[in-house]
């Protein structure tokens, strides 16, 4: 049976609709690269030992986080690209992200003493580098103490 004119109308708009919609997917998307990398670091909690929301005596009590300990902080940044083609290239992100955190710029074996940074804070630091180097890209940051405790935050693009 032949299909009718108006049944092929149909047919062909929905596949032209389909096919529309998956090419402004393509154009649409919103694209970004992550890179992750390590650092030892050294910081506390001031005040832990004395908040009594803290240092409660019981199951819960942290009050040793106000003494320096010793953390590998785990880094996942993630930011915005604007093409496929190595608009950012990850290599060189990542080492100038490990950069930044070595005193000489040049070796990664230094212990970052953080004093009282948490988490957050670091990825704030972090992004502030960021942004100056690599303005108008949303980006987002993870910063986890032993891979296993952090944050995740992310940063719009401040066009949009």
């Amino acid at each position: 049976m032949q299909e009718r004119y108006h049944e092929y109308m149909l047919r062909r708009t929905k596949e032209e609709n389909a096919k529309m919609k998956q090419e402004n997917a393509l154009n649409n998307a919103t694209r970004s690269i992550w890179v992750t990398f390590t650092k030892e670091g050294i910081h506390k909690y001031p005040g832990a030992d004395s908040d009594p929301k803290l240092a409660t005596g019981d199951w819960d009590d942290v009050s040793f986080l106000a003494v320096p300990h010793r953390h590998i902080f785990h880094f996942r940044v993630r930011i915005e690209v604007f093409h496929n083609d190595r608009d950012i290239e990850f290599i060189q992100f990542k080492r100038w992200l490990e950069r930044l955190y070595s005193e000489q710029g040049t070796s990664d074996s230094e212990v970052l003493v953080l004093d009282y940074k948490s988490c957050e804070m670091i990825a704030d630091d972090l992004y502030e580098e960021i942004s100056t180097k690599f303005p108008g890209r949303f980006v987002e940051i993870s910063v986890a103490e032993d891979n296993e405790n952090g944050c995740v935050i992310y940063y719009p693009n401040p066009k949009s």
